[in-house]
């Protein structure tokens, strides 16, 4: 057993699940048209919330199954760089007022890692690979 695949496999579900946790609290808790409405108090265009909390879903899904996880990572960088953007001006810890730019920010550079490193063994791609080289 290999670490660094497990180690693979445990940061892009990470990843994965954290997208996926964060569309749907955009669905379910302040709902697309209230998502919309903030995204354009910050500054974004309102429209950018319907694409922004399909990619969180979808993405997210991909990552936790490992499905072309480098192009999904590298995808979602602009996502969590705009995040970044709407925090920064409100401190570096995550615990202050309206979320400081910590942990956006770590996301970001998770993103660029799991770009970096791939689907992994780990992967539903993996699995689809194997079953072609058998066959």
């Amino acid at each position: 057993m290999n670490n660094s695949n497990i180690a693979i496999l445990l940061i892009r579900a990470a990843l994965g699940i954290m997208f996926v946790a964060h569309g749907l609290l955009k669905i379910m808790v302040f709902t697309l048209a209230g998502t919309a409405q903030f995204f354009s108090q910050v500054g974004f265009p309102s429209w950018m919330a319907y694409p922004v909390t399909f990619f969180e879903i979808t993405g997210g899904v991909l990552l936790i199954l490992g499905f072309y996880s480098r192009f999904v990572a590298i995808a979602a960088v602009p996502v969590l760089l705009g995040a970044l953007y709407v925090h920064l001006g409100n401190g570096w810890l995550f615990s202050s007022a309206n979320g400081g730019w910590e942990y956006p920010a770590f996301l970001a550079i998770t993103a660029v890692v799991v770009a970096l490193l791939g689907d992994g063994e780990y992967s539903i791609r993996s699995v689809f690979a194997r079953r072609n080289q058998s066959t």
